[in-house]
């Protein structure tokens, strides 16, 4: 019986059973935790530890495992809200099984986990009238799947926020930009490759280290200032669920000193997201050329050497504080990458020589060894993607 009531306890691991009492019961202890360390032994008490599968925590975060008792390791999930199944690593839909609150004039938008009421028909920017509605990307109940999508559904739409899908069923506004970009001076061709550009957008205060190497900003699947992501190029960092939802097959990578033009480059790389390459902390190379790299910044100084370049710029063998650099280049005075002492990228570290650590953007460059002297350069930054899906 005292198995029993520990089983239906969220939290019991273990039981304790004192002798049978004047009453002629017995009393039941329910522990929250269980092993045997620690346990002082009591005349006549019977101690009782489950076989715990819980510890190896078969189940999605915010699930509570219940094990069985018995001797086959098994055990059940009690789901948080919004979750079903075994392991209850099944979204429920809130809004397909009619168990949200949302009112007539909004649309239910299933989330993982949950579910929001959006305006039926109002946009992402509240003035797009109801006729547009049965476009894709114009209402909450009918997502866009990139902004390729919302062009080809019209061709006439213009630079704005509008309802793209997400990981797991969600939505969310996020900008696209769909025009020309001023200042592009690299491929030429990039409007008639694909106009639609943007589905993430980490723009960085120059002085911020939101975005620094080590940020775990680059490896989660957290946003940041969502709110930001439906407007333009501007300078709000704002982190989009199209960070881990959205494939590419090109990045367009910007870098802006206050008051002059944004630079721009491409960064041929196909991948399913760019959290996909960010969270393994693993090295891939790209091809795009030291030239390239430095001209994103006017005056950039890069050492001759090492030459490194991709996303996860972190040589395994990196020693004093080298520099280091999420989407970027290295360069070294040395014949190697081991001690690099400058950088150009996105999400840079690095303190070796004279190197501003706080510059997470931008181009830091110690004297020796460097093609135009030393630098110490922030900018702001504007990674996005190019949707030619």
């Amino acid at each position: 019986m005292c198995q029993a009531h520990c089983f239906m306890n969220d939290i019991c691991q273990s039981t304790n059973v004192s002798p049978q009492l004047d009453n002629g019961q017995w009393r039941c202890e329910l522990n929250d935790a269980g092993g045997l360390e620690n346990l002082n032994d009591e005349a006549g008490h019977v101690y009782y530890l489950t076989r715990n599968p819980c510890n190896s925590s078969p189940y999605i975060k915010n699930a509570t495992c219940r094990p069985s008792f018995l001797d086959d390791d098994s055990y059940t999930c009690v789901c948080p809200a919004g979750f079903t199944g075994a392991m209850c690593n099944e979204d429920i839909d809130e809004c397909k099984d009619e168990l949200h609150n949302c009112s007539s004039d909004e649309s239910c938008v299933n989330q993982l986990g949950s579910f929001i009421c959006l305006p039926e028909s109002t946009g992402c920017n509240g003035g797009e009238s109801s006729q547009l509605k049965n476009y894709k990307g114009y209402s909450a109940s009918n997502p866009a799947l990139s902004c390729a999508d919302v062009l080809e559904n019209r061709p006439e739409s213009k630079s704005a926020a509008y309802y793209l899908t997400t990981e797991g069923g969600g939505v969310a506004c996020t900008y696209c930009h769909m025009e020309d970009v001023q200042g592009y001076t690299t491929l030429k061709d990039w409007i008639s490759e694909s106009r639609t550009q943007s589905e993430f957008r980490l723009p960085y205060p120059i002085y911020s280290t939101t975005f620094s190497y080590n940020s775990d900003l680059w490896t989660n699947k957290m946003p940041l200032n969502q709110s930001s992501g439906k407007s333009g190029f501007d300078h709000d960092e704002t982190k989009m669920p199209s960070f881990w939802s959205m494939p590419f097959k090109k990045l367009c990578l910007g870098m802006q000193v206050a008051g002059q033009e944004t630079n721009w480059i491409t960064v041929s790389y196909q991948a399913s997201s760019l959290h996909s390459l960010m969270s393994t902390n693993t090295h891939y190379a790209t091809n795009v050329g030291r030239g390239r790299w430095k001209s994103l910044l006017a005056d950039s100084s890069l050492q001759w050497n090492c030459n490194m370049e991709g996303f996860n710029v972190k040589p395994s063998e990196g020693q004093n504080d080298p520099a280091v650099t999420r989407i970027g280049i290295l360069g070294n005075n040395e014949n190697d990458c081991r001690s690099c002492n400058s950088r150009i990228g996105f999400g840079s570290e690095g303190s070796r020589l004279g190197q501003h650590d706080d510059n997470s953007c931008g181009n830091e460059s110690a004297k020796s060894g460097a093609d135009n002297g030393e630098k110490h350069i922030k900018k702001l930054l504007y990674p996005s993607s190019i949707d030619n899906r």
